[in-house]
């Protein structure tokens, strides 16, 4: 196997890989594109858990919690590739190019993206890269933050007589100011508009559905660390966004809709802290992992 070593993220902030070449008579390497949920671990799915244990290599996004990556066999290589507005460890095309040097030297690779690789995750430009290079890669969904957030609040993000349909949107353009929408169908009402990336937007995207025909007592939800320990929510209208935002800083998503009119402002207790409402304690999710291998033969 070709040798590899990380570089100081001063120096040049790549990773140096081997050739990228298949060794000769080596085994293929596999690309898995999995979504790691939106921060509660006991929100991954069962096909990311059994994914995670035999990887290689496990590329991930900055929001990915250590309870998660520690899932990872210990002799797997862990790579940060966390992004924040305007600070990005490696570019988009470093990245792509990361999966498929590794996936070439046999490695079986984990991209493990926050929420899901295919909402807002550029997860189809990671796919693109792989089909071009010739690397076989798997998609595995994982909850977006935008359900975290509406089951954990008690909002559906579809309602009877409030909400005939959803439309996930992002805050910012790639250039990073505001976003090109159609502001006047995302104005119409009876339906739920969800904002991600939003939160520094949160002011100027008020000003459009308002300006578009949207009623300024339109219930808003913006929930910050959706499905995690220290999530918050606030409950405000559309004209009260732009200042319910301004007092928030962490991950965040703007809601917007009717149906947000049922909303719980307070969050209530964590699940791993108060134990699960239906009475039945989950399990830890590392021994979930031998549980899962243990069971397997009855499903044969």
């Amino acid at each position: 196997m070709a040798q590899r070593q990380t570089r100081s993220r001063r120096a040049s902030g790549l990773v140096v890989l081997g050739g990228g070449e298949r060794p000769p008579g080596g085994k293929a390497g596999i690309v898995w594109l999995v979504g790691a949920g939106p921060g509660d671990p006991e929100l991954l799915t069962l096909k990311a858990l059994k994914v995670l244990q035999k990887a290689d290599v496990v590329i991930h996004d900055g929001l990915v919690t250590d309870e998660i990556l520690d899932i990872a066999p210990a002799a797997a290589r862990r790579i940060s590739v966390a992004k924040r507005k305007s600070r990005h460890s490696y570019s988009q095309d470093e990245i792509n190019r990361m999966l498929t040097a590794f996936a070439l030297e046999g490695l079986e690779v984990v991209r493990l993206k926050g929420g899901d690789p295919f909402i807002f995750g550029r997860g189809g430009e990671e796919l693109e890269a792989c089909r071009a290079a010739g690397v076989d890669c798997h998609v595995i969904p994982g909850v977006t933050a935008a359900l975290a957030a509406g089951a954990a609040a008690g909002a559906p993000l579809t309602h009877r007589g409030s909400a005939q349909a959803v439309t996930f949107v992002t805050g910012h353009a790639s250039s990073g100011g505001e976003p090109d929408l159609d502001w006047e169908n995302l104005a119409r009402p009876n339906q739920t508009v969800v904002i991600y990336m939003g939160l520094s937007m949160a002011a100027p995207i008020a000003a459009r559905l308002l300006g578009a025909g949207r009623a300024g007592s339109t219930p808003a939800l913006i929930v910050e660390n959706a499905s995690r320990a220290d999530e918050r929510r606030v409950v405000t209208t559309l004209a009260g966004l732009a200042e319910a935002a301004a007092a928030l800083h962490g991950p965040a998503l703007l809601i917007v809709g009717e149906a947000m009119a049922l909303a719980q402002a307070l969050p209530t207790a964590h699940p791993r802290e108060s134990g699960d409402p239906s009475g039945l304690e989950a399990e830890p999710l590392l021994s979930m992992g031998s549980r899962i291998r243990g069971n397997e033969r009855s499903f044969k």
